[in-house]
């Protein structure tokens, strides 16, 4: 060898170079032709770095020509178009090399983790869109209610979409301090005092009303008999009106009571003036508005229609007095109602919904309310409107005068009249009662519960000769022991309890209805709801229910399919709270009410306040309305008596403010209804309802004129 190697140090550049170049690594003196003058500059530190590198392996030795730095720019060639796609493509594929690296190191620290736990799952997922989106699935109505639509019976279709307006919060009335009001009116005229309780049952009857409660009013026949004042009368002889309708000639007397009425009555049978005249008496014997306060009358109504009806009604009468009245409903301005409502109203018409508007907006307030009208309560349950009723009735004050009317009387409207309405008075019109009069309910007052065992094993006998009976016991213990109990006395007995399963229950339900071998069945209140069994002729309610609901269910499962029956309850002394409900129900459903359980009621404190109440009539004197001066109200202190109706009519109608309205209406009163309606009562009375026993006695003018009895008693 000459001094010459195979490795690469053998290898020498033949351009000139300067004294650096020969300074370069060896491993590095490659064949550079683009190598030239002192500009070159090391790409690679190590030999392993070159191998490495993609861009400086060039295993074809087609390097491309790179000139030196001091060659003449204008002979470069621009870049190759290949070139530069490639060099793209390198970084895009070390990019994703890069991400890649990432994924892999993420993955090593989430080793050992279930993918199916951790992550979110579909339910999950839902939750949080749920939570994202409150208002998902809520139906988007407009801000004015929709129209109702009615079929061709003329009942209301109930939207499939519709705005739900939420009710208003509870309040608690004792921390506010509410001014005591009068809301018993009426003087019963003489006429109506001289009816006995039979007359006044033949009455009832050929009007086709039935009545249930205490204290309740005698009806009449005849306006006149209502005492109303004669701006009031001559306003209703101008409506053309000729005798009360039978719904009226029974409620506005009671109402005048101020006592709490559910009216079962059909649409069209007068029961808007039945409450809207009572309504007016009561507005003009309150205390007028101050700035600020809300309606005295309120009356609610499920549709706009109905809303519009009862306020032309409402205006009719109202307008002799000078009584300001609004109507509020969905449709309507808003911004229009509640000004109306701000300037000061005395009666309001409304509905649930546009109410509940008016509150939040601070257009009105429930504070001065006294006399509350659900009017067509039924149709309001039917529209969805319940929560929002009971919130209203829940913001007028506790011991206002509620009148519930209503064309049925179902379930709900029950529940609402127990909470909403405090003793009140029913009457029904027609066919459309709910108290089943094929159930007789009999009472039991024993000293201790251990009477109780031996009268029910004395009757037992007795009673399942009948056929099925029923025992009802409020705890699953006291149950399983009566049954005990009778077993050890030789008859076959059924048990029924919460803690049993479904299918023991039904087999004890199917032994007890087809067997008849098992004459006695012991339940808890798991029966009372659903249980029909025809054969039941008899129920005893051996421990008192836990509330009149659950009572009224009980005593129910005996006397269906039109068979007779009877409930006996079994009370003690330990029972005195759920009797005063009791005496109630009894009440209601023209039921004997034992004197010892009234006593026992009576030891409860709020049913003795209520009980001792006095419903009897005002005195004359307090008939008469407060001051209140109202424009162009004023009558002149001469009257004219009218010889048909004997009471006056004011002679002039000034219209000054400075009317002594109080005086004028202190004298009319004074001389109003002194006849004793000599043509009203014999004409109208005993034509259309009073008994042939009534004895009137005749004015002498009357015996002188045979024709005057015979003149209408509207007749000017």
């Amino acid at each position: 060898m000459s001094g010459k190697s195979f490795g690469f140090s053998g290898f020498k550049l033949k351009s000139a170079a300067s004294s650096d170049s020969s300074k370069l690594p060896a491993q590095s003196n490659l064949s550079r032709p683009a190598y030239g003058g002192t500009s070159f500059s090391m790409k690679h530190s190590t030999e392993q770095d070159y191998f490495d590198s993609d861009e400086g392996e060039d295993k074809s030795g087609s390097k491309p020509y790179q000139p030196a730095s001091d060659s003449d720019p204008s002979e470069q060639s621009d870049d190759d178009p290949l070139d530069s796609f490639m060099a793209s493509v390198e970084k895009k594929a070390q990019q994703d090399l890069e991400k890649m690296g990432k994924k892999a190191e993420s993955k090593k620290t989430t080793k050992g983790t279930r993918d199916d736990i951790e992550n979110e799952d579909d339910q999950e997922s839902y939750f949080r869109w749920l939570e994202e989106n409150p208002n998902a699935g809520v139906p988007q109505a407009d801000e004015d209610d929709q129209d109702i639509e009615y079929d061709q019976d003329g009942n209301i279709i109930v939207p499939e979409k519709k705005k739900f307006i939420d009710p208003l919060p509870p309040i608690d009335h004792s921390q506010i301090d509410y001014e005591k009001f009068d809301k018993n009116f009426y003087h019963e005229h003489e006429e109506i005092k001289a009816l006995d309780q039979k007359q006044v049952d033949e009455l009832r009857k050929k009007l086709d009303i039935r009545v249930t409660g205490a204290s309740i009013a005698k009806p009449v026949c005849s306006f006149a008999h209502f005492n109303f004042d004669e701006l009031l009368m001559k306003q209703i002889r101008k409506s053309e009106f000729t005798a009360p309708t039978p719904i009226q000639a029974q409620a506005v007397p009671i109402a005048l009571s101020g006592r709490d009425i559910i009216g079962i009555a059909k649409t069209g049978s007068g029961k808007t003036d039945a409450y809207l005249w009572p309504a007016l008496t009561h507005i003009m014997n309150q205390k007028e508005l101050q700035p600020q306060d809300g309606p005295i009358v309120l009356i609610l109504a499920p549709t706009r229609e109905l809303v519009q009806q009862i306020y032309t009604e409402a205006k009719k009468f109202s307008k002799v007095y000078n009584i300001a009245c609004a109507c509020a409903y969905g449709g309507g301005s808003l911004y229009e109602q509640t000004l109306a409502c701000q300037q000061g109203v005395e009666l309001l018409v409304t509905t649930p919904g546009r109410l509940i508007d008016l509150i939040r907006k601070k257009g009105t307030n429930l504070k001065r309310v006294t006399f509350l009208v659900l009017d067509e309560a039924d149709r309001m349950f039917d529209m969805g409107f319940e929560p929002q009723v009971t919130s209203i009735a829940g913001h007028v004050r506790p011991d206002r005068q509620v009148l519930l009317f209503s064309a049925t009387f179902k379930k709900k409207i029950e529940k609402l009249a127990r909470h909403v309405l405090v003793d009140p008075v029913r009457i029904i019109q027609g066919e459309l009662g709910e108290a089943n009069e094929d159930i007789t309910q009999i009472i039991k007052v024993f000293n201790e519960g251990a009477q109780k065992w031996t009268w029910l094993n004395s009757k037992l006998v007795e009673f399942t000769s009948r056929g099925k009976v029923l025992i009802f016991v409020t705890q699953k213990a006291n149950s399983a022991e009566l049954a005990k109990n009778l077993e050890q006395q030789m008859f076959k007995v059924g048990l029924l309890h919460g803690d049993m399963h479904q299918d023991d229950r039904n087999k004890v339900i199917n032994d007890f209805k087809k067997t008849p071998d098992i004459h006695i069945l012991v339940a808890t209140d798991v029966a009372a709801r659903g249980l029909d069994i025809p054969a039941i002729k008899t129920v005893v309610n051996y421990d008192v229910a836990r509330d009149i609901d659950t009572h009224i269910h009980r005593i129910g499962r005996t006397g269906r399919a039109g068979e007779k029956g009877a409930a006996y309850t079994l009370i003690t002394g330990k029972d005195k709270e759920f009797c005063p409900l009791l005496v109630r129900n009894l009440e209601e459903t023209d039921q004997e009410v034992p004197r010892q359980l009234l006593d026992i009621a009576e030891q409860v404190p709020w049913f003795k306040s209520q009980r001792n109440k006095n419903f009897k009539s005002t005195s004359s004197a307090k008939m008469n309305f407060k001051q209140r001066e109202r424009p162009g109200l004023g009558l002149s202190s001469s009257a004219t008596k009218n010889k048909s109706c004997g009471s006056i009519r004011p002679s002039s109608v000034s219209a000054g403010p400075g009317t002594n309205r109080a005086a004028a209406l202190k004298q009319a009163f004074a001389n109003q209804f002194k006849s004793s309606f000599v043509n009203a009562s014999q004409n109208l009375i005993m034509s259309c309802a009073v008994p042939n026993s009534v004895k009137y006695q005749k004015r002498q003018s009357a015996e002188q004129n045979d024709d005057k009895k015979k003149k209408s008693r509207w007749a000017d």
